[in-house]
């Protein structure tokens, strides 16, 4: 996913990236309320979310939030050190997706962006109007957590069902372990990539299909649609 970092401190804003990137972020950084606007033309510029803060140089970070709203849909996440009520609300009447208090814990961040990503996502073009992800057998039903392989039902824990639709909805597309274990764990990758792994190796088991998840080494995984 692109994201737009718009922060005026170079340190904060160098070791956040890091993170991010770590996570399977593409990170963009503006300096200035006006160096954001600029990014985000044309509409969005395909950025996924915006990580705003609001002590900007140039403009009142609500005012950017208030122009970036005009300009595109693309979701918001306010940061900022003021915790009181009233500041929540203005951003959020000001079309913010989400607000962040400094100081804020990472996997907190993380799991709000995936959020606010997941709530403003378009329908996947993948499942036929009726949330069915159909891959050659494999047919994986979003709103039922449903697996079948050939009409036969298969039998998945909550992260293995979490997994394999992570991967299936962008096929051939490869999935780098950090965003993996962040969207599917909710957590870092320090410590994780073993369950991962694990979770994999048991998915390839019980659909019988051990091509269908294919590890790209030093990197992560990609599931292989069948027949590509």
């Amino acid at each position: 996913m692109r994201l737009l970092l718009v922060e005026d401190d170079n340190h904060v804003a160098a070791a956040l990236s890091a993170v991010l990137a770590r996570h399977g972020f593409d990170v963009t950084h503006a300096r200035s309320g006006e160096e954001a606007l600029q990014a985000l033309v044309p509409e969005g510029n395909g950025f996924g979310v915006v990580l705003l803060d609001l002590g900007l140089p140039d403009q009142d970070g609500y005012e950017v939030c208030g122009k970036i709203r005009k300009r595109t849909s693309t979701p918001v996440i306010m940061v900022t050190a003021r915790s009181d009520v009233r500041s929540r609300i203005h951003g959020l009447n000001l079309g913010a997706d989400d607000y962040v208090v400094k100081p804020y814990d990472t996997g907190e961040l993380l799991a709000r962006i995936h959020a606010v990503s997941r709530r403003t996502a378009p329908e996947d073009p993948g499942a036929n109007g009726d949330g069915v992800l159909r891959l050659g057998a494999v047919h994986i039903e979003l709103p039922t957590r449903q697996v079948s392989v050939d009409g036969s039902v298969v039998q998945l824990t909550r992260k293995e069902f979490d997994l394999l639709a992570l991967l299936a909805q962008r096929p051939g597309v490869v999935f780098r372990r950090e965003q993996i274990i962040s969207e599917v764990w909710r957590t870092s990758w320090e410590g994780t990539g073993r369950t991962l792994e694990v979770h994999v190796a048991s998915l390839r088991a019980k659909l019988r299909m051990p091509a269908l998840i294919e590890t790209v080494r030093g990197v992560g995984y990609r599931l292989v649609a069948p027949g590509s």
